[in-house]
């Protein structure tokens, strides 16, 4: 049995608190279910009200330790809503997962519509800067201080696929949002790592086939989303004053090492 979470703050027992953004589905709901079973108490950002609410019944969990707070995080007044919201009912935040992302399909460069640039860039990015700034100004505040955030990457973070300059350079842009929040949290305590997932098998639907850098489509290697889970609660566990830096998870397999 795992132990809960749990940190002494001003003489009471207080669960650690987590807020996950994409929580609504796919690894984020996963990620914030396997939290809340470790004992966290989980905050779950994300825009559709009907798909964060279900998380929360697939829980188990109460209304203290389930929360969810439908959130658009690419609208400035909605990040500082949700963040007010957390600071009311918790009092802190420790640790700040920015897993949401919209994605496109795969599009020559010279077809790439600006609403489509604009869509994925700024719920890749923008979002993740606009929750991150706000978890800066909760951490460096609180008692005690600090805390710890991880960014959703992806293997295009590094190395791209064809046909996909939006998302690849959203997640490069993710990269260095990464080390700059690793850079400039140390001063606050705050901790910043980046995971970069691979393939995960699809739920309920086979694996697509994806073009690769030599202009063929195939279908690739995919792992269950709960290895993606366990080095997410890992990071989260972490001792303050710890950070895994950067990590990918994905299939042995996959087409990562050499793509291009």
């Amino acid at each position: 049995m795992v132990e809960p979470m749990v940190e002494k703050l001003s003489g009471k027992t207080a669960e650690k608190v987590c807020l996950i953004t994409g929580a609504g589905s796919g690894i984020g709901r996963s990620c914030a279910l396997a939290l809340i079973d470790d004992g966290w108490s989980v905050v779950l950002a994300g825009r559709r009200k009907d798909a964060v609410e279900e998380t929360a019944r697939l829980s188990g969990a109460g209304s203290q330790r389930a929360v969810p707070i439908p959130t658009d995080i690419t609208d400035p007044d909605a990040v500082q809503r949700l963040f007010g919201a957390v600071g009311e009912q918790f009092g802190r935040i420790d640790v700040l997962f920015n897993n949401a992302a919209d994605t496109m399909p795969y599009v020559p460069t010279e077809d790439v519509g600006l609403d489509d640039w604009h869509r994925v860039m700024d719920s890749i990015v923008t979002g993740a800067f606009l929750c991150s700034r706000a978890a800066f100004r909760m951490m460096k505040e609180q008692t005690p201080r600090g805390g710890r955030i991880i960014n959703n990457g992806a293997p295009s973070a590094h190395v791209p696929r064809p046909d996909s300059i939006a998302f690849t350079a959203a997640k490069h842009a993710v990269a260095g949002l990464t080390r700059s929040l690793s850079l400039d949290g140390r001063r606050h305590d705050i901790s910043c790592g980046q995971i970069d997932i691979g393939n995960v098998t699809p739920v309920g639907r086979e694996q697509p086939a994806v073009r690769q850098a030599d202009g063929t489509l195939r279908a690739e290697p995919t792992m269950d989303v709960r290895h993606v889970v366990d080095m997410v609660v890992t990071m989260a566990r972490l001792p303050r004053g710890v950070n895994i830096q950067s990590v990918t998870v994905m299939p042995s397999s996959m087409p990562y090492v050499g793509r291009g």
